[in-house]
C-alpha cells in the first residue's frame, strides 16, 4: 500500500508534464500562425490581374454564353431534366425535401480547379425548388436589390439599385466574406432580366467593377485599385433560371469567378477561402433565396 501512492503521483505528474509541453506546442503554433498572418497577407498582394489572365477568363465565359444560348434555345431548360431518369427522380425528391442541388463545371480531366496563368476559375451551378411559389414570386424577391441585404445577410452587407431601364439594372453591392480571412468587396452589376414564357423567366448578370475594401467603415476605408488586391475576387458572370412547375418554382443559379491561384506554401491560410468560398455562397444565396420567397408568402 505505501508504494501505491508515489506510482500513482509520478504518472500524474508526467501526464502533467505532457499536458504542458503539448499546450506550450499549440501556444506556440497559435502563435506562429498569428505571427505569419500579415507576412502572408503582404506576400498574397504581391500579385496582379494579367491581360492573359483576362483573356483566358474571357475565353472560358464565351464558352459558357454558347452554352447556355444553345441551352436556353433547345433545352434543356433546367440541367436536372438533362439527367437519367432515376438520377432525375432522386434530385427532384432531394429538391422538394428543401436541399440545394449542386454541380461543379470548372473542373480537369482531373477533377481539379481549373487554373488559367495567374489565376482560378471556379464554375459552380444550383438548384433549389420553391414550393407554393409562383413565377412573379421569385422575380419580386431577386430585382428588389435595394433590399438585399436583408434577404442575404451576412453575405450582403449593403445593397441599392444605381439605375434602372425596364428589365435592365444596375445595381451597388457590398459583399463581406470570412473564411480563415475577412474579405469585403464592394461590387457593381448590370442584370437583365428575360421573360421566355408565362412560366419560364431567365436572367443574366456581369459583375462590371469589383473592388476589395481595407479599413471597411473604419476612418480608414479605402478601395484597392481593381486588379491589385489580394485576389479573391477579380470577376463574376452569373445566369439564372427559374421555372414554375410541380406547385412551386424551380431556381436555378450558374456563377462563374476568376480568382487568383494558389500561392506556393501559403496553401494554409489562402486555399480554404479560394476553393471553398464560391461552392459556399451559392448555395447559401440559393438557400437565402428560397427562404426569402418563403417569408414573403407568409406576410
Amino acid at each position: 500500500m505505501g508504494y501505491g501512492r508515489p506510482k500513482a503521483r509520478v504518472g500524474w505528474d508526467r501526464r502533467l508534464v505532457n499536458g504542458l509541453a503539448y499546450s506550450r506546442q499549440a501556444v506556440c503554433l497559435a502563435l506562429s500562425v498569428f505571427a505569419l498572418a500579415p507576412l502572408a497577407a503582404r506576400s498574397v498582394r504581391l500579385f496582379s490581374l494579367h491581360e492573359t489572365t483576362v483573356q483566358a477568363f474571357g475565353q472560358y465565359v464565351a464558352k459558357s454564353e454558347v452554352e447556355n444560348a444553345r441551352s436556353l434555345r433547345n433545352g434543356p431548360f433546367l440541367w436536372l431534366d438533362g439527367l437519367p431518369d432515376h438520377e432525375k427522380a432522386e434530385a427532384i425528391a432531394d429538391l422538394k425535401s428543401g436541399e440545394v442541388e449542386m454541380r461543379r463545371l470548372s473542373v480537369n480531366a482531373d477533377g481539379e480547379t481549373l487554373t488559367v496563368p495567374g489565376g482560378m476559375i471556379h464554375d459552380w451551378e444550383g438548384l433549389v425548388f420553391i414550393p407554393g411559389a409562383k413565377l412573379d414570386d421569385v422575380l419580386k424577391i431577386l430585382e428588389d436589390y435595394d433590399h438585399h441585404a436583408m434577404y442575404y445577410a451576412p453575405d450582403v452587407e449593403a445593397s441599392r439599385i444605381e439605375s434602372r431601364n425596364g428589365n435592365q439594372f444596375h445595381v451597388f453591392m457590398r459583399f463581406r466574406r470570412h473564411k480563415v480571412v475577412t474579405v469585403v468587396l464592394d461590387t457593381e452589376h448590370a442584370v437583365n432580366y428575360f421573360r421566355d414564357s408565362p412560366v419560364k423567366a431567365h436572367s443574366r448578370s456581369s459583375a462590371v467593377r469589383i473592388t476589395q475594401v481595407d479599413d471597411p467603415d473604419g476612418p480608414k476605408e479605402k478601395e484597392k485599385k481593381p486588379g491589385q488586391d489580394d485576389g479573391y475576387l477579380w470577376r463574376m458572370e452569373t445566369w439564372w433560371r427559374m421555372e414554375e412547375r410541380d406547385g412551386g418554382v424551380y431556381v436555378q443559379n450558374q456563377v462563374v469567378t476568376l480568382t487568383r491561384d494558389v500561392p506556393t506554401g501559403l496553401g494554409w491560410l489562402i486555399e480554404p477561402f479560394i476553393t471553398n468560398i464560391p461552392k459556399e455562397t451559392l448555395e447559401f444565396t440559393l438557400q437565402a433565396t428560397r427562404k426569402a420567397v418563403l417569408n414573403n408568402l407568409k406576410s
